[in-house]
């Protein structure tokens, strides 16, 4: 029930139940979405605004050369953190210290994509700004909201999304099967009772119980789920009995709300006593949810026990059987939703209607809520530590992954233990535990969030506030928050060691290092790291740290041209990470080996060493792992394109700024000045310089405009060797199109521009001799794809974001001749897609 999972990646939700058609609807929003930048769809809840705007957005998603992103509000109840969801859809992993909303708004100026964000009624003073700044900050950002209530802007244009249209069951039905909502009962019915359809003899009975119901979906799937033991006339009864009640027999029909109500009640009514504990426990979890959660949600003692309730013994503890068997009768009453995870185990879900309901049935039970919420964060506390015990070792993809999808229960258990007395200290533990999620999966500004909270609520002076401290300096990533994070790092250290914890000490003095190391401090860093080494593994110290102090070192003594040191300790390190099966701290390693191999000028084991880095953190999508290692990789192309290597020349130069635009988005989305280290951007810049000259102005330009326009994880595979997917070849630029080699990347650093990478005087530790000029290798270009001059200015066109009524009206020809222009146009090219119609132009401009 409720149609569609959402997903944790950002994309449009996947549609687990058929979608009953809402034609009207759907080109209603179409034709919105045309004209304005705003769009909410507004109604009751149970409506289906979120399987519309789903619809709504995959139909138009052609005319979005940057994609179409899902933001899901539903599980979130801090604002601050809606700026941060949003991001996270994106794939925006920002490390700056700057307000949320204003990076957000900096890195999505220059691009064209729609946004859909899901639930916003519960934030909505969270949810206008973000709407309103990016509307005055942006100008090719497009909104599409979901909302029980008006955001309340002034560009704002509203779609009232109505309830299904039910005929009249007293008048002709010879046409009902055409009404939306019959279709939907006989659709989820015919589920239940294999075989059911719609029928001379029921249609009028179908009719009469979708028109008691309103026409919401949400209502009508509930219903049909009693087919299982009950006839059409039979629930029709039964539910005329429940209206009854409800209207204290007016004859007034209830408001939709209470139509929507008298519809969840019926069905918590009808559940056994346990499947109702269980699924008012379960409403305290705001997302998806695996069995081994529910267990542990739904398992204690209940309140009324604890408070000498009820007749003296309370309700007894639910067994792990027992919640098992709740859980499946309530899949099997449409109640709790089944889904895949994105690890290919099962998880389940309540919607938002059935969760507030049960809900209010929680906490009608006092101090129920508390104790189910307090059972909730120690769950989450026991997950963090076994996911931090186990990553050091083989599972780091899957725990990467079930971390992401309890993302909201993870939030949760957070703000619970910062919003009520006395778990304070729980909500500083559990911020601290998940260092390793924060700093290597992505999220290091929602973990100086929930890491500045934590601090602030306690000041005492514990092992927690320790942990929490070098933490929080980790996650410094941009120049401006530097000082800041050796600060915190500082105080963890000697806070440590007033406490005789030598762990953290040790922990504390990993992030010291790592912060003189970005600061280009390379024989302070190097004679730091050399300290840790030589001291060796203290007791409780993370295997992990333990492995990245050795990559430092390796890292330091490789940027001061020691490269044979480099390799011995990054080779000793290599054994400790196979002993475990570690990937996180093995990919970093096999970067020094390139980068030691650089500085050698071994550049066939520099690219080996470089590609396996790069397939062992795209396994953990470490984003900014990627980014250093594709720059690396580029400078290693660029390298071996030089007129005395064996390499084909111009080729590895191609490939060098095809790299380098792939890595400079990607450090778009985390911080385009690659924290201010000369060092990092002199392997960039010494990249671009030489494959700048062998390629000339718009040969390299071409080149890295590909690079720029292609997803992260396609750059990742043409890094990797892999044949570039067919969708994403650029054909040769046809003639009816004019070449222009000026102008700045999409999405990269430009002059002028604050997020441009500075260029980064010579390090007298990383010398780049210049190349010397050459003579270009002139190649035979492949046959050139031709577009008649019409389809040009409609490829034009697409590429400036139009819709194909808008390119109609601007050419002044029919809609239908302009889709058969845009279907020509893919078919030629071998695209599937508008938006790669639109990269393709602009990789030609």
């Amino acid at each position: 029930m409720g149609g569609s999972a959402p997903g944790r990646d950002g994309h449009l939700p996947v549609e687990t139940t058929s979608f009953v058609d809402r034609r009207g609807e759907l080109a209603e929003g179409r034709e919105l979405l045309a004209g304005a930048r705003l769009v909410t769809l507004t109604g009751p809840g149970g409506v289906g605004k979120t399987r519309l705007a789903g619809r709504i957005a995959s139909r138009v998603a052609r005319a979005f050369p940057d994609g179409v992103r899902f933001v899901h509000l539903s599980g979130l109840r801090d604002p601050e953190l809606v700026p941060l969801a949003v991001a996270d859809a994106l794939g925006l992993h920002d490390h700056s210290a700057r307000p949320a909303l204003d990076t957000l708004v900096e890195r999505l100026q220059d691009r064209r994509l729609l946004l859909v964000v899901d639930n916003c009624e519960h934030l909505l003073p969270a949810c206008a700004a973000l709407a309103g700044a990016l509307l005055h900050g942006t100008t090719g950002v497009r909104i599409l909201a979901t909302s029980r209530h008006r955001l309340g802007l002034t560009e704002e244009h509203l779609m009232d999304v109505r309830p299904l249209p039910v005929p009249d069951p007293d008048g002709d039905l010879s046409a009902a099967d055409g009404y939306p909502a019959l279709a939907l009962f006989a659709d989820r019915a015919a589920a239940v009772v294999p075989g059911f359809r719609l029928t001379a003899a029921n249609r009028s009975s179908v009719a009469r119980l979708c028109r008691r119901l309103d026409g919401l979906p949400l209502a009508i799937e509930l219903a049909a789920v009693r087919m299982r033991v009950l006839d059409v006339d039979q629930l029709l009864a039964r539910l005329d009995d429940r209206y009854r009640l409800l209207t204290a027999g007016s004859p007034t029909a209830a408001p939709r709300h209470q139509t929507l109500r008298a519809a969840v009640a019926w069905s918590h009514e009808l559940c056994e006593e346990a499947e109702q504990r269980v699924w008012a426990r379960l409403s305290v979890l705001p997302a998806s949810f695996d069995l081994e959660t529910a267990e542990a949600v739904c398992g204690g003692v209940g309140a009324e026990a604890e408070e000498g309730e009820g007749e003296g013994e309370g309700t007894p503890p639910l067994q792990p059987y027992d919640i098992l068997d709740a859980v499946a009768g309530l899949v099997d009453k449409s109640v709790l939703c089944r889904e895949t995870g994105p690890d290919g185990g099962v998880r389940y879900r309540l919607l938002d209607t059935l969760r507030e309901y049960g809900l209010e049935r929680l906490r009608e039970r006092p101090g129920e809520e508390h104790a189910t919420r307090t059972r909730l964060r120690d769950w989450m506390q026991h997950r963090a530590a076994t996911c931090e015990r186990d990553w050091f070792g083989p599972g780091q993809p899957g725990i990467v992954t079930r971390l992401r999808a309890d993302q909201d229960t993870l939030r949760a258990a957070l703000d619970f233990s910062l919003t009520t007395p006395g778990e304070a200290l729980a909500g500083l533990r559990l911020a601290g535990t998940l260092w390793f999620h924060w700093h290597a999966c992505g999220a290091p500004r929602e973990g100086r969030y929930w890491l500045d909270r934590a601090l602030a609520a306690n000041p005492e002076p514990t092992p927690e506030r320790a942990r929490a401290l070098w933490v929080s300096g980790l996650l410094a990533g941009c120049p401006e928050d530097l000082t800041r994070g050796r600060h915190r790092a500082g105080q963890a250290r000697d806070l440590a060691h007033r406490l005789g914890d030598a762990a953290e000490a040790a922990h504390a003095d990993y992030v010291i290092g790592v912060i003189r190391l970005f600061s280009d401090d390379l024989e302070g860093a190097l004679a730091h790291f050399r300290a840790g080494v030589d001291r060796g593994r203290v007791p409780g110290q993370h295997l992990s740290l333990v492995g990245l102090d050795r990559v430092e070192l390796a890292c330091a003594l490789g940027f001061l041209g020691r490269a044979d040191e480099a390799i011995a300790v990054c080779e000793e390190t290599r054994g400790l990470c196979a002993a475990h099966g570690e990937q996180w701290v093995l990919s970093y390693v096999e970067r020094m080996l390139a980068l030691a191999h650089t500085v050698k000028g071994d550049w066939e084991r520099a690219e080996r060493h470089g590609r396996e880095a790069l397939r062992l953190k795209l396994a953990v999508h470490d984003v900014v792992g990627m980014g250093l290692t594709l720059d690396l990789l580029a400078r290693i192309a660029a390298e071996r394109g030089n007129p005395d290597r064996a390499a084909p020349h111009r080729e590895a130069h191609e490939r060098a700024a095809v790299l380098l635009g792939g890595a400079d988005r990607a450090w778009a989305d985390v911080d385009p000045s690659r924290w201010g280290s000369a060092a990092l951007n002199a392997t960039r810049r010494a990249a671009e310089d030489r494959a700048r000259r062998a390629l000339g102005r718009t040969a390299f330009r071409r080149a890295y405009d590909r690079g720029a326009a292609l997803p992260l994880a396609d750059v990742v595979r043409h890094a990797l060797g892999a044949p570039e997917p067919a969708s994403r070849r650029r054909p040769t630029l046809p003639p009816s199109i004019p070449a222009r080699a000026t102008g700045p990347a999409p999405h990269a650093p430009r002059p002028g521009h604050p997020g441009r990478p500075p260029a980064p005087a010579t390090a007298r530790h990383t010398p780049d001799p210049a190349a010397p000029p050459r003579v270009p290798v002139v190649e035979a270009p492949p046959e050139p794809v031709r577009l008649t001059r019409r389809e040009a200015q409609v490829a034009e066109l697409v590429a400036e974001g139009l819709a194909n009524q808008q390119i109609a009206d601007r050419l002044v020809i029919a809609r239908r001749t302009a889709e058969g222009h845009v279907e020509r146009i893919l078919s030629k090219l071998g695209f599937s897609n508008r938006s790669q119609i639109a990269a393709w132009v602009t990789a030609q401009r």
